[in-house]
């Protein structure tokens, strides 16, 4: 429609049915519905006001004079955005939210006359929807009973209106022909476009109007315009003042922040508002972004469900007293484990399988980590009753995965889902998981089991020190075994490295080097959170060390993933800033802690959110807002922090 939608979004809303995406402006992304992942129907809309013998002037973009304020209101999910416009003597406070437990989004807009004279002015919405991102096959309609512009395609309808009696509409009305304002009453179209106006006279100066939009959605005519009607039988304030009071609640009952401190208290927050959103209210499933990316321009895309990430967020949940968000992720889990006992890379809301490449033995490992570390909050005997057949295949699958000569996993793709080697990090998940699952297997009276799980887990924490350790470079390899292009072989081999060549299905040639000496920040994994070494040990020492020296971003500061990082410039990350922090933590280093925690802190987005990276040069939000583990590593960091402290006062 009107312009390609950027990867870096401002802020988000939802009520975990609907989820939406929004800049400062107010301008609306994208927008999911019923549930979070996909599908998502929004081309574009747009808000602007028109003059009477003037084009339409749109506020929710940065030209023609508009300017932009936006923030959250405090302890919710509501955007608020104020538009202000010297030249055009209008200003336009916006609330953005989505209601709970209802299918419906809110947008209330007041329009303020700041000049000196009466003001007529028209305000219009253009909507696009491709329903189900699909240019195929959408039909836009104005339903006269209710004042409604109705988007539909297969199952989803979307009907928009307002409290205000619209004064014009046109149904099939491109973002082209909407710039004169004038809408010819066109009642359906099979386009996916169309615009609602409403007139507003002789505003008085210093006066304002309020004209609430409301977004109802249903998966047929009638269910759509029943939810509209319920929207229009409360005022958008009372919609406003029950929204505010869910939020304040939800995070009522949370448990408190853990730290005293101003900053820290409003990112907590934050965060858990965040939470519930990324966390899918049928299924149980979280996501680790909303989306960004559909094309794939740039990345695999985000908006999947991933058990190692899902893993430390849900042990945050957990932390920060939503242990109910963890029980319908878990719940979910069952639903995502392949036959064989695996998890795979990542999957949909209904457990079914995502885009993909390739099996990452870490991830149903961090499933199976992360359900004992939720069990041991609570001791739940019908959690435990619940999972344990997950477990029990999850555990059997990953010792069919281990090697008999190395006692390490076989070769998979590594977290970062870039390479396959037999993983430093992943053993030490594996060694977690099956840690884990020995645990379940002793509460479910298993000691066999038990027994045989333990002693493979030690098997790989032996394995790990005795064949995973660099001596030279005073760090753990990466991995071994790491499977390479002929020509990035033939290069290390001629450098001195060791390797092999192996003929493998119908005679492709598999290169294989013995070692992979990459410096990674993931290497913090084998002592936190998996404990297969531990965390004072001097090989753990000296490979954080190194991690340290090696990956911290000259001037910006923060830690990258690893030396030779080129993903999106290969910028520092929160996640492995806040990861070192743990490291610092366990061992007992709290001051460096703190300052890892504080350039976190200080890398915030201007709403609150945290980023996957920034910048390297600038210091800017460079990628994914927001990033679930972001906060999740934040959120563990206070807690890990706070209890170390309360343990060096009663020492």
């Amino acid at each position: 429609m009107s312009s390609k939608k950027p990867f870096l979004v401002d802020a988000i809303i939802g009520n975990s049915k609907f989820l939406a995406s929004l800049g400062r402006t107010g301008k609306l992304y994208r927008l999911w519905w019923p549930h979070i992942d996909l599908p998502q129907h929004v081309d574009a809309m747009r808000t602007g006001i028109q003059w009477q013998h003037s084009p339409v002037t749109w506020f929710d973009e940065e030209a023609d004079g508009w300017k932009h304020n936006a923030e959250y209101a405090e302890k919710t999910n509501i955007f608020r955005v104020n538009a202000h416009s010297e030249q055009h003597k209008m200003q336009v406070n916006s609330l953005h939210f989505a209601v709970p437990g209802q299918d419906l989004i809110v947008r209330e807009y007041t329009f303020t006359n700041v000049s000196d004279e009466p003001a007529s002015f028209a305000f219009i919405l253009h909507s696009s929807f491709l329903v189900s991102e699909n240019h195929l096959y959408n039909t836009t309609l104005f339903h006269a009973d209710t004042d409604s512009l109705v988007h539909f395609r297969h199952k989803y309808y979307f009907a928009l209106s307002s409290a205000n009696v619209c004064t014009s509409y046109q149904a099939g009305l491109s973002w082209d022909s909407v710039q004169n304002g004038e809408l010819n009453g066109a009642v359906i179209d099979m386009k996916p476009d169309g615009a609602l106006k409403w007139s507003i006279n002789s505003l008085a100066p210093g006066a304002s109007v309020t004209i609430p939009v409301y977004i109802a959605a249903g998966h047929d005519e009638q269910e759509a315009l029943q939810q509209l009607q319920r929207a229009k039988e409360k005022s958008s304030t009372e919609w406003i003042a029950e929204t505010t009071d869910y939020w304040h609640n939800y995070l009522s009952v949370a448990a408190p922040c853990p730290i005293d401190d101003d900053d820290i208290a409003d990112l907590y927050d934050r965060s858990l508002l965040m939470f519930k959103l990324m966390s899918d209210e049928q299924t149980g499933s979280i996501i680790a972004a909303p989306e960004f990316d559909e094309n794939f321009a740039r990345c695999g895309g985000y908006s999947y469900c991933w058990g190692r990430d899902a893993a430390f967020i849900t042990t945050a949940l957990d932390k920060a007293g939503l242990g109910s968000l963890s029980d319908n992720f878990y719940a979910w889990t069952l639903t995502a484990q392949s036959p064989d006992g695996s998890w795979q890379q990542r999957h949909y809301h209904d457990g079914s399988l995502a885009p993909s490449w390739g099996l990452q033995i870490d991830e149903g490992s961090s499933i199976l980590w992360g359900m004992w570390q939720h069990y041991s909050e609570n001791k739940d005997s019908r959690f435990a009753e619940q999972v344990w057949p997950a477990v029990e295949r999850g555990a059997t699958f990953l010792m069919s995965y281990l090697d008999a000569k190395t006692g390490l996993p076989k070769p998979s793709i590594d977290l970062w889902e870039e390479r396959e080697a037999s993983h430093t990090y992943s053993s030490a998940a594996v060694f977690g998981g099956l840690t884990a699952a020995a645990s379940f297997a002793e509460v479910a009276g298993k000691t066999e089991l038990a027994a045989e799980w333990t002693a493979a887990a030690e098997r790989i924490a032996a394995a790990i020190n005795e064949l995973c350790w660099n001596e030279e470079g005073g760090s753990f390899y990466r991995g071994i075994n790491l499977t390479v292009s002929a020509s990035k072989y033939e290069q290390a081999i001629a450098a001195g490295a060791a390797g092999y060549a192996t003929e493998g299905n119908k005679g492709y040639m598999k290169y294989t080097l013995e070692r992979d000496p990459v410096i990674d920040i993931s290497l913090l994994g084998i002592a936190v959170p998996f404990g297969a070494v531990p965390a004072d040990h001097d090989y753990m020492r000296r490979t954080a060390d190194t991690i340290e020296a090696s990956l911290t971003t000259p001037g910006v500061g923060g830690i990258k993933r690893y030396e030779d990082d080129n993903y999106i410039g290969g910028n520092p990350w929160i996640l492995t800033t806040l990861w070192l922090a743990h490291y610092r933590i366990q061992t007992g280093n709290l001051e460096a802690a703190k300052q890892l925690l504080k350039w976190a802190l200080d890398h915030r987005t201007a709403a609150g959110l945290l980023p996957e990276q920034i910048d390297k040069n600038t210091g800017e939000t460079a990628w994914v807002v927001p990033l679930t583990w972001s906060h999740a590593m934040f959120i563990l960091t206070i807690f890990m922090l706070a209890e170390a402290e309360a343990s060096v006062i009663n020492q």
